[in-house]
């Protein structure tokens, strides 16, 4: 295995309430990505601002806000481009294409009682056109965005209720979907409801009494909806790959002070509870310990452990953009990184981030680091022995648009260069790494902040955060580098 086998899935990453657009277009309902509005990065200082409360959903519902602009409602309109996109795609030589399902676009309320035909087709189209140049797709289920219906009435995740109704919607798109897709992700960066519980659990924290009971009782509720979704991907069509989809935070010890290797061991135990319980099927025994600790109760049902013991994934996926350092020591607050939100708990799974001065720093603070994914992919093969897949690694950075229409990007080519050399010493090593899908292979809106400035693609998309230009799309310098890698099968890197 010195090389990257035949069928590797070479591709690239896309969300769809980052993309497609067309929020009210197609039977399609509110999502909770639909809330987010565009906080300008003087104001926002380019920290996370995916955070929306009760009370501003309702308000923003009912009301039209003029000067206020949403820019995940637009995207980069896939929902109108996406033959063309896919066709650069095609061009570009991708094996694989990583996307999601908008679950509103399925299913308006999520609790409806049939899904809503115009968006069943729009997804059969776009898979149709994938399949027509031999692309194959890789789904996520849930990847930051739910019905919005499903938070105000329910609370998200934090009610039981949402499990069968996320079942019934994965079991719509398995049904139709089943000759179409063979790779599954029921949710994106599953561990997000950790760390920013409106985006991944669609989660209000002020409706609840006590935040970390509320998250933790969510994230169970997760599990066991992917475990129950696995279980049912099989019965549909055993061929089905079900995967797991980590959001990796790597840390490494600020010194080689004992407590500061005991304080990186403890943070990045955080990975390994979720792909514990997603890929082992259980509870690690420091999580009960955990729970003993802060007091939290979460309600777990008579058959739950069993069905995550029984229902366990195929493969390990992880996004993988930076590594960070922690510390014993409270006295190093001055070094945390730049726009990485900060918890204001510190403990077992809210550990404190410090900068590495070892390590350069993007515009967006991320710190680069492509041994960090080697490491990455080592510790997660010699722990679950699955095959993994880089869901997600990219350089998100200001982009310049030349007058003759170029994009002179040598700078997100030597990031995916080094990442990607180390991916390969992982495979020389014999551990199955079966796909490469970086982030935002076309220009589409941030995650964190909804600025499309932070761009990420081979794929320039001409629109700015304000959703001014025209949505051409143009060709960077890193769609003929990535052409040439995927061609080479990742032996021409230069």
């Amino acid at each position: 295995m010195s090389q990257f086998p035949k069928d590797f899935l070479w591709g690239g990453a896309t969300a769809a309430n980052q993309l497609e657009g067309a929020y009210n277009e197609g039977g399609k309902g509110w999502s909770t990505a639909d809330m987010v509005k565009f906080v300008p990065r003087e104001v926002s200082q380019g920290r996370n601002t995916e955070t929306v409360t009760y009370e501003e959903a309702l308000e923003i519902i009912h009301h039209q806000h003029d000067d206020e602009y949403y820019p995940k409602r637009w995207g980069v309109d896939f929902y109108h481009h996406f033959k063309e996109d896919i066709a650069l795609m095609a061009e570009m030589g991708f094996k694989c294409f990583r996307m999601s399902i908008s679950w509103p676009r399925i299913f308006p309320h999520g609790d409806d009682l049939e899904p809503n035909e115009e968006g069943l087709k729009f997804y059969d189209d776009v898979f149709d056109e994938c399949l027509k140049y031999g692309i194959e797709p890789l789904v996520t289920l849930s990847h930051y965005e739910m019905p919005l219906h499903l938070s105000l009435e329910y609370n998200g995740w934090e009610n039981r209720k949402c499990i069968d109704f996320f079942v019934n919607y994965a079991k719509t798109v398995f049904k139709r979907y089943q000759k179409k897709v063979k790779y599954w992700i029921p949710f994106n960066e599953i561990n997000m409801s950790l760390h920013l519980p409106y985006t991944g659990g669609g989660i209000f924290v002020e409706k609840s009494n006590n935040e970390l009971q509320t998250i933790f009782q969510a994230l169970h509720h997760q599990f066991i909806a992917s475990a129950l979704t696995t279980q049912l991907a099989k019965q549909i069509n055993p061929q089905f790959q079900m995967g797991s989809m980590l959001g990796l935070s790597l840390y490494y010890p600020k010194s080689n002070a004992p407590e500061d290797i005991i304080a990186a061991q403890t943070a990045n135990r955080i990975n390994y509870f979720f792909l514990d319980v997603l890929s082992k099927g259980k509870y690690p025994t420091y999580f009960y310990a955990y729970l003993k600790k802060n007091q939290i109760q979460i309600h777990i049902e008579e058959n739950d452990l069993k069905i995550i013991k029984e229902n366990t994934v195929d493969f390990n996926s992880f996004s993988y953009y930076y590594s960070l350092c922690t510390s014993a020591n409270p006295k190093n607050e001055d070094s945390l990184v730049a726009f990485i939100p900060e918890s204001e708990v510190i403990d077992e799974f809210h550990p404190r981030k410090v900068r590495n001065k070892n390590l350069q720093v993007t515009d967006w603070g991320f710190q680069i680091d492509p041994i960090g994914l080697r490491i990455a992919i080592n510790e997660i093969w010699d722990r679950y022995q699955k095959p993994i897949i880089i869901s997600e690694n990219g350089l998100g950075t200001y982009d310049t648009l030349t007058t003759d229409k170029k994009i002179h990007d040598d700078y997100r080519i030597q990031y995916l260069r080094e990442h990607i050399q180390q991916m390969k010493l992982c495979i020389e090593e014999g551990i199955p790494v079966i796909g490469y899908t970086s982030w935002g292979c076309i220009d589409i809106v941030s995650a964190g902040t909804s600025e499309r400035t932070k761009r990420y693609g081979y794929i320039y998309v001409d629109c700015d955060d304000y959703g001014h230009g025209t949505m051409q799309r143009y060709k960077k310098d890193s769609f003929y580098w990535y052409q040439k890698v995927i061609a080479s099968q990742g032996e021409d890197l230069d």
